[in-house]
């Protein structure tokens, strides 16, 4: 019996926390089969939708839904140049639909596609901030409750907001950052409860020197991992870091290419990689990158922020089930509007994911409900932090 195919690609652009997100549907020749996938690029969705309905629709339409593999290289090469953020976001969208529908046909989930559950749960780490230590104790203890066992802990976030007339988001002194967040952990730490771990997230914004200076004094707080302590091109840096520091190194969510993450792989420099699903172009390279960050010792701990739409938090879930070498999940608490607007997002209980039971990546979307929250502009001036003279930081 032929396959079904394709014959139509469409997007659909929803915010409904307030966050842009972009969810590919893939319809096919079969009545009632279609799948869903995550092509959520917040900063430029607009750019990532004109791609999938301008280039990718022509391209794929009447293609088989079995040609996983074959579509995923088709649409990355189309265009001659490959990768990118906005490329790999569209290109992921068509791939992780083309695994749901999978699923479906099949009957079972999508983690039972690639080999079945290895695990009976999943547990997830997710974010306390605070613009005080005092908040943020008060916010670690709530998730402590609510059965988190794992907690990343940000001060003021990535750094102190600034005045509007600046231009910037945020301004960091360097000097003053990591003295006041080696003082969050001194505080913070003592009092954790039985059984948690901290997690902090660097995020690129400190001078490779400053970071390491950071990383060292937090070697003592006995970390889960430390996260974007350097910017992905700087190799040499964390050679240094893996020779000097004993906290685990986490990585991964700017990558977009194999290219960029081959040298960190292949020696081994980090801990955790962190890729971005959608980002890196979708489910099917990021099995392929999982099997090669096995065979290192590198465990996953895919991306999972807010600026995900639940159908790629679900993909990530999938792909956690079945890696023998996953390590955590990000996780951010989602509001019940997200719950209603998508049906069968996965959900957190003690601080776990139980293994999912429905076919494909098991979950929908509330059309109607997500036209009521539509995509506004684009964010401008969330990557616009400057060190206190002036300078950009990275993101």
């Amino acid at each position: 019996m032929n396959a079904p195919t394709i014959t139509n690609i469409t997007t659909i652009a929803t915010a409904p926390s307030g966050i842009p997100l972009l969810v590919v549907r893939v319809d096919t020749s079969e009545e009632g089969l279609y799948g869903l996938g995550c092509a959520t690029f917040a900063w430029r969705w607009s750019a990532v939708r004109e791609v999938v309905e301008s280039y990718l629709r022509p391209a794929l339409v009447g293609r088989p839904v079995t040609a996983i593999r074959d579509t995923f290289h088709l649409a990355h090469r189309n265009a001659y140049w490959r990768s990118g953020p906005v490329l790999n976001n569209a290109v992921s969208g068509v791939d992780m639909a083309l695994w749901d529908i999978a699923g479906k046909r099949a009957g079972m989930p999508c983690c039972d596609l690639w080999g079945g559950a290895v695990r009976s749960s999943v547990d997830v780490y997710t974010h306390a901030n605070g613009q005080s230590v005092e908040e943020l104790r008060e916010s670690v203890a709530r998730l402590a409750d609510e059965g988190y066992r794992f907690i990343r802990c940000q001060l003021a976030g990535y750094g102190p907001r600034a005045e509007a007339a600046t231009g910037a988001a945020s301004v960091i002194s360097p000097s003053d950052r990591i003295a006041s967040i080696v003082d969050m952990f001194e505080r913070i730490v003592p009092d954790l409860p039985d059984g948690v771990r901290t997690l902090h997230d660097v995020h690129e914004r400190l001078h490779p020197t400053d970071a390491m200076q950071l990383a060292e004094k937090l070697d003592r707080f006995d970390l889960f991992f430390l996260e974007d302590l350097f910017a992905p091109e700087s190799v040499d840096w964390f050679r240094r870091a893996r020779e000097r520091l004993r906290t685990p190194l986490a990585m991964g969510e700017l990558f977009c290419s194999p290219a960029e993450l081959n040298t960190l792989v292949e020696e081994g420099l980090i801990d955790y990689m962190r890729v971005h699903p959608s980002f890196y172009g979708g489910i099917t390279p990021c099995l392929d990158l999982a099997v090669r960050c096995e065979a290192k010792h590198i465990r996953t701990a895919w991306h999972g922020p807010g600026d995900l739409s639940p159908v790629g938090a679900a993909a990530n879930v999938h792909m956690d089930f079945a890696a023998p070498n996953f390590g955590i999940q990000e996780w951010v608490i989602r509001s019940e509007l997200e719950y209603e607007m998508f049906p069968g997002l996965p959900a957190v209980k003690n601080g776990r994911i139980e293994p999912p039971t429905a076919p494909g990546l098991g979950v929908d979307i509330d059309l109607q409900l997500a036209e009521r929250y539509p995509a506004g502009v684009e964010p401008t001036r969330w990557t616009h932090t400057r060190f206190d003279d002036g300078g950009l930081t990275y993101p």
